[in-house]
């Protein structure tokens, strides 16, 4: 079930307070997902993750969205769309957790080691933070789920 069907609308004033949409233009299609272009929006500016989130600040960025409910043909022009407090957390967890745990470890191990050692560490502690992300990658599918709607 799509998100567009989960939430009964009747205003664009609840879309806004609801949705983060963006404008895109379909790039690929494969047999289980579509690849989105996003556009910069004029939609970013009453954001409040839009100094975190970089789509606003370049001119395209891709998303993959897995078995859209809808047949796409490619270059075909469409809205994406995303629940707005899951865009928080996605900003969460790749840039505010990361730097938590950067800076305790910094803060951890500056009490037990030279400090070259714990800026290294601090930065060291990254590359399994962010691997363990890869590796969940299907699982912050799930949990970011996306939908996408025609432009008529």
């Amino acid at each position: 079930m799509s998100l567009m069907t989960e939430i009964e609308i009747n205003s664009d004033k609840a879309w806004d307070e609801i949705l983060v949409k963006h404008e895109g233009i379909v790039s690929k299609v494969s047999n289980d997902s579509i690849t989105v272009s996003l556009k910069g929006d004029l939609h970013c500016d009453a954001c409040n993750a839009r100094s975190a989130c970089g789509i606003s600040d370049s001119g395209s960025k891709e998303i993959e969205i897995n078995t859209p409910a809808q047949s796409l043909e490619l270059n075909e022009n469409v809205e994406v769309f995303l629940k707005r407090g899951l865009g928080l957390k996605a900003v969460f967890w790749a840039y505010v957790f990361p730097f938590i745990l950067l800076f305790a470890t910094l803060l951890i191990a500056s009490a037990v080691f030279q400090e070259w050692i714990a800026g290294l560490l601090a930065i060291g502690v990254l590359i399994p933070y962010y691997l363990l992300l890869y590796a969940l990658k299907n699982s912050f599918k799930h949990a970011f789920k996306v939908s996408v709607s025609k432009i008529s």
